[in-house]
Protein backbone atom coordinates (compact mmCIF):
# COMPACT_ATOMS: atom_id res chain seq x y z
CA UNK A 1 0.00 0.00 0.00
CA UNK A 2 1.39 3.38 -0.95
CA UNK A 3 1.78 5.87 1.45
CA UNK A 4 -1.14 7.95 0.14
CA UNK A 5 -3.08 4.90 0.43
CA UNK A 6 -2.38 4.83 4.18
CA UNK A 7 -3.50 8.87 4.50
CA UNK A 8 -6.47 8.04 2.93
CA UNK A 9 -7.68 4.99 5.89
CA UNK A 10 -8.92 6.84 8.47
CA UNK A 11 -10.53 9.49 6.27
CA UNK A 12 -12.66 7.11 4.92
CA UNK A 13 -13.28 5.03 8.13
CA UNK A 14 -14.76 8.04 9.62
CA UNK A 15 -16.97 9.33 7.01
CA UNK A 16 -18.33 5.77 6.60
CA UNK A 17 -18.88 5.74 10.58
CA UNK A 18 -20.65 8.97 10.71
CA UNK A 19 -22.83 8.16 7.17
CA UNK A 20 -23.75 4.88 8.91
CA UNK A 21 -24.76 7.08 12.29
CA UNK A 22 -26.71 9.68 10.83
CA UNK A 23 -28.63 6.87 7.60
CA UNK A 24 -29.73 5.23 11.56
CA UNK A 25 -30.25 8.38 12.70
CA UNK A 26 -32.85 9.42 10.00
CA UNK A 27 -34.05 5.40 9.79
CA UNK A 28 -35.38 5.60 13.67
CA UNK A 29 -36.66 9.27 13.32
CA UNK A 30 -38.50 7.57 10.80
CA UNK A 31 -40.17 5.17 12.51
CA UNK A 32 -41.24 6.91 15.66
CA UNK A 33 -45.30 7.49 15.31
CA UNK A 34 -46.98 10.70 16.31
CA UNK A 35 -45.12 13.23 14.38
CA UNK A 36 -46.25 15.60 12.01
CA UNK A 37 -45.65 14.87 8.92
CA UNK A 38 -43.56 18.23 8.12
CA UNK A 39 -41.55 17.68 11.29
CA UNK A 40 -40.53 14.59 10.44
CA UNK A 41 -39.58 15.02 7.01
CA UNK A 42 -36.97 17.87 8.41
CA UNK A 43 -36.08 15.29 11.09
CA UNK A 44 -35.19 12.73 8.18
CA UNK A 45 -33.67 15.26 5.85
CA UNK A 46 -31.22 16.89 8.09
CA UNK A 47 -29.27 13.65 8.94
CA UNK A 48 -28.96 12.61 5.30
CA UNK A 49 -27.97 16.19 4.63
CA UNK A 50 -24.85 16.00 7.22
CA UNK A 51 -24.14 12.00 5.79
CA UNK A 52 -24.25 13.58 2.32
CA UNK A 53 -21.90 15.95 3.54
CA UNK A 54 -20.00 14.08 5.13
CA UNK A 55 -19.55 11.98 1.81
CA UNK A 56 -18.58 15.53 -0.03
CA UNK A 57 -15.76 16.57 2.73
CA UNK A 58 -14.29 13.56 2.36
CA UNK A 59 -13.89 13.04 -1.61
CA UNK A 60 -12.35 16.64 -0.89
CA UNK A 61 -10.05 14.95 1.17
CA UNK A 62 -9.08 12.36 -0.70
CA UNK A 63 -8.42 14.53 -3.64
CA UNK A 64 -5.97 16.63 -1.20
CA UNK A 65 -4.36 13.81 0.06
CA UNK A 66 -3.68 12.30 -3.49
CA UNK A 67 -2.69 15.99 -4.81
CA UNK A 68 0.39 15.88 -2.15
CA UNK A 69 -1.20 18.68 -0.09
CA UNK A 70 -1.50 16.62 3.45
CA UNK A 71 -0.44 19.33 5.64
CA UNK A 72 -3.75 22.14 5.21
CA UNK A 73 -1.89 23.85 8.03
CA UNK A 74 0.84 24.68 6.10
CA UNK A 75 -0.85 27.79 3.34
CA UNK A 76 -1.45 29.90 6.70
Amino acid sequence: MCSHGKKMVAPVVIAVLFVIYYAGLAVVLALISGIPGLVKGLLIFVPLALAGVMIGVTVSRIKEIRSGEEDDLSQY
